[in-house]
């Protein structure tokens, strides 16, 4: 009986201690171009419109291969791929804070933030009519320019 009431007294501070703590923060809704779905019933944070490149995905392709410079590290060690990036687009359509997300060497991501920084201004997402900020990941292709293709209706990089 004793260690009944022991067990029972435990429990019930643990649920207590558990109820007092504050919910988690959800994390923000990333969005990845081309895969916005039409929703019955958008939530609040999910905008009507996705964030648009001026061009669409091609003008995005010929960006990045007018922009990016092969660094001479990555040239000689032969390292080809992609350095997955995050950033947000404003209300005004630039690109504010750029981050690496998934890392191919510190060279080449050190490349896709600086040509980041040279982005043009999107066409900014919109809800209910009114631009809103919105986090988007996008690849940055490193590698021969030969191998190099956008996918069509995507913003992913072979």
């Amino acid at each position: 009986m004793k260690h009944l009431f022991f067990s029972l007294l435990l429990v019930v501070s643990a649920l207590s201690a558990r109820a007092q703590q504050p919910a988690p923060a959800k994390p923000p809704v990333v969005l990845k171009p081309g895969r916005m779905q039409a929703q019955a019933k958008p939530a609040a944070n999910r905008p009507d419109v996705p964030p648009q490149f001026v061009g669409g995905a091609q003008a995005l392709s010929a960006f990045f291969q007018q922009n990016v410079k092969y660094p001479e590290a990555a040239r000689v060690t032969n390292i080809t791929g992609t350095v997955l990036t995050s950033f947000t687009i404003d209300t005004d359509g630039r690109v504010a804070n750029p981050s690496v997300t998934k890392s191919l060497s510190p060279e080449c991501d050190a490349e896709a933030l600086r040509v980041l920084s040279q982005m043009p201004a999107w066409k900014p997402a919109t809800r209910k009519g009114q631009p809103v900020a919105i986090q988007v990941q996008l690849p940055v292709p490193f590698g021969d320019a030969s191998s190099l293709k956008v996918e069509q209706g995507k913003t992913k990089f072979e």
